[in-house]
């Protein structure tokens, strides 16, 4: 079998939650844990951290990777969705699986795979934890796909648990409250665990305290522990002094430059350094590892679509940003920026509540609608006709590389065109 026969048989035989979202759910843990039992259970032989959150958990888990990498550590990353390979979502040190690789464990767990009919993303997480226990990386971390209490990667015991933020999404799945949502995020938090909270929030602090102390989980607000500075951008990479809190904290008074470039990272860069700090006994990082895993992401861990420019006059940004908390960092960020004239080429998936997202868009921006070939995109003419009512105009086009050609075609040197919406929308650009 070659690598694409795998991948398209695991496509057309599993269910695939980026293409048909709720429905190819499993409920609970019994699929995966099934999985690794019969591989051994690779997940009990690799230490690890895990990252969950609404967003910023994929941000967090490529800095964490970096840092570690820097550190010299071989080092395990576990992401999802991909963007344009399916081997993106398992790394060792910045390099993705081989197709070879993925090809082999479908021929050898084929008969596993149909007798137990797990989902998707359930094959790919017991392929991500057999991989890094026959590889033997020092560490892995691992990113949770969706929510945290029932989610597959959620049979690790990590040596820290980090929870980035909470924010409205998959409401329909996780709740329709912030208190609710976190319930089910806190859901990685292991007894006698640490965890590492990026962003304190009235709505889930009380929240993540509780689940924390009854099972005896030590927990950091990473946002109480450090003082971080935006002084803006020096030779292409966002400047951030660290500060003191008070606490005898090993990076403090250190100026960092991540590559990163979104502001709103500094909110994931708290969780990062609590994170590290936590399990330095375990796993030492110098304070120039740091920096030099920081100011380099992209490049050692592979890290696409957070606020990625892929040209410039006019300069165009793309990010994945696709809820309403995630578009509010991203054009939080977008007005720090100079340009004359704003462009925006947007494309939503169908199955979320697009009214708090759209109302995240500036109405003075000229609009480039689009629709991805995901069976779960909106239709272009709903999401054309919703933005209009909330004054967002602009014209309609069949994909995403035909929308940013049109605002090619209509910007200045000096404008700035944003590619966002969604994931599925960022991984059709043919230059990402």
């Amino acid at each position: 079998m070659q690598y694409s026969e795998a991948i398209d048989y695991l496509y057309s035989r599993l269910p695939v939650f980026h293409r048909i979202g709720a429905k190819a759910l499993k409920p609970g843990l019994g699929n995966t844990l099934r999985l690794c039992e019969a591989l051994g259970n690779p997940q009990h032989q690799f230490r690890s951290i895990h990252v969950a959150g609404t967003n910023g958990k994929g941000s967090s888990s490529h800095m964490l990777a970096a840092v570690y990498q820097s550190a010299g550590y071989r080092v395990g990353l576990y992401t999802s969705p991909h963007l344009q390979s399916f081997t993106e979502r398992i790394r060792i040190s910045g390099v993705p699986i081989a197709e070879e690789r993925v090809a082999q464990f479908v021929v050898d767990n084929q008969a596993l795979i149909e007798a137990i009919e797990p989902s998707f993303f359930e094959v790919t997480v017991a392929m991500a934890f057999a991989y890094f226990a026959r590889q033997q990386v020092d560490l892995a971390i691992i990113e949770v796909g969706l929510g945290g209490r029932l989610d597959s990667t959620n049979v690790i015991t990590p040596a820290v648990s980090l929870i980035t933020n909470i924010g409205y999404d998959h409401t329909d799945i996780l709740g329709d409250t912030l208190a609710k949502i976190a319930t089910e995020k806190a859901g990685i938090i292991k007894p006698g665990v640490p965890v590492v909270i990026s962003e304190t929030q009235p709505e889930t602090e009380p929240v993540f305290c509780q689940i924390a102390n009854s099972v005896g989980a030590d927990i950091t607000f990473a946002d109480q522990q450090w003082q971080l500075t935006d002084t803006g951008l020096l030779n292409g990479k966002r400047q951030v002094t660290v500060g003191e809190t008070g606490a005898n904290l090993p990076f403090s008074e250190t100026t960092l430059s991540l590559d990163l470039l979104g502001s709103y990272q500094l909110r994931n860069l708290a969780g990062v350094l609590s994170t590290v700090n936590r399990v330095a006994a375990t796993w030492p990082v110098t304070t120039a590892q740091l920096a030099e895993g920081l100011a380099n992401v992209t490049r050692l861990t592979g890290l696409k679509g957070r606020f990625q420019t892929l040209q410039e006059r006019p300069r165009v940004i793309v990010d994945t940003a696709h809820n309403e908390p995630g578009l509010a960092a991203l054009f939080a960020s977008v007005g720090s920026l100079a340009y004359q004239y704003l462009h925006v080429v947007v494309g939503f998936v169908a199955d979320k509540d697009r009214l708090p997202a759209l109302r995240q868009l500036p109405r003075e921006a000229r609009y480039y609608f689009c629709q991805a070939e995901s069976p779960r995109a909106l239709p272009v003419a709903v999401l054309q006709q919703e933005a209009a009512e909330l004054g967002l105009i602009g014209t309609a086009f069949s994909d995403v590389n035909s929308a940013l050609n049109a605002s090619l075609g209509e910007a200045q040197s000096d404008d700035l065109i944003v590619v966002t919406g969604s994931n599925y929308t960022i991984a059709e650009l043919t230059n990402l």
